[in-house]
């Protein structure tokens, strides 16, 4: 009898043109080799244009497939990724903090597009339910600045913001340098380690589902063993070959390719 690869579970939304979200983060776990399995929060209507509109799922419909998921099949990581209001991420939040696996955080504020995907009063709650029970969070620079108000403009700025995240409770924050000039440099913090990771810049605007795909890498590799650092290094490692295969679709912004590993590129 075959053993079954590690689980991995994604708490997020729909992307109906197939780029980000819940459907980026199993075509993710696929490709890392573990087994995906979703939470529903959200449902968009989305394409290479942008988000045209989003209707987020009733509070006791979330917290069902949680229950369903975790109480037969279990998981050795959960992503969290698009939870559009308070109420839904304190119920994830809830349900999360009595399992122990690790938990890696997307806090999701907006779509490639400048799309709002986050409710103005669910900001508080990330920050003191969902934050406090993170393994690592993973904000990029505006998430930064919704979050805590610090603004990053250099490398220099990124501790600073990473020790900002950190007051909320997460054991390790992942500060993502991508929209600084110059190479994309991310900065992880645990209060006292610091690692940075670097990566070269490829010229193509086809990235779409990038933010999901790493944090998906991240909750994949420590499914696999990895410590933290490890993970993410692992996950630097798949993202940026996925973000220099990244391929246009429709008429706006393309999806990183998830499969270019196996496509030989």
């Amino acid at each position: 009898m075959a053993i079954a690869p590690p689980r991995v579970l994604t708490v997020a939304g729909s992307d109906s043109g197939g780029g980000a979200g819940i459907q980026a983060d199993l075509k993710t776990m696929l490709a890392l080799g573990v087994h995906g399995m979703s939470v529903v929060c959200a449902v968009t209507a989305q394409n290479s244009l942008g988000v045209q509109g989003y209707w987020e799922l009733p509070p006791e419909a979330v917290e069902a497939q949680l229950d369903s998921v975790l109480s037969d099949i279990g998981t050795q990581a959960v992503k969290t990724g698009m939870l559009a209001s308070g109420a839904l991420v304190e119920v994830v939040a809830a349900r999360l903090a009595r399992y122990p696996a690790p938990l890696v955080v997307d806090p999701v504020g907006v779509s490639k597009h400048g799309d709002r995907l986050l409710a103005e009063e669910a900001v508080d709650a990330v920050r003191h339910a969902l934050l406090p029970v993170a393994t690592v969070v993973t904000p990029n620079l505006w998430e930064v600045e919704l979050l805590t108000g610090v603004k990053v403009e250099s490398e220099r700025d990124q501790r600073r913001a990473a020790e900002a995240v950190k007051e909320f409770g997460p054991e390790w924050v992942l500060v993502k340098g991508g929209h600084l000039s110059g190479s994309p440099v991310d900065l992880l913090y645990d209060g006292d380690e610091v690692h940075t990771y670097t990566a070269p810049r490829h010229d193509n605007r086809h990235t779409h589902g990038t933010g999901c795909t790493l944090a998906s890498a991240i909750a994949s590799r420590l499914a696999l063993g990895d410590t933290v650092p490890e993970a993410v290094a692992a996950a630097k490692d798949y993202v940026t070959g996925a973000l220099a295969a990244g391929f246009p679709l429709g008429s706006g912004i393309g999806p990183v390719d998830h499969g270019w590993r196996t496509r030989g590129r």
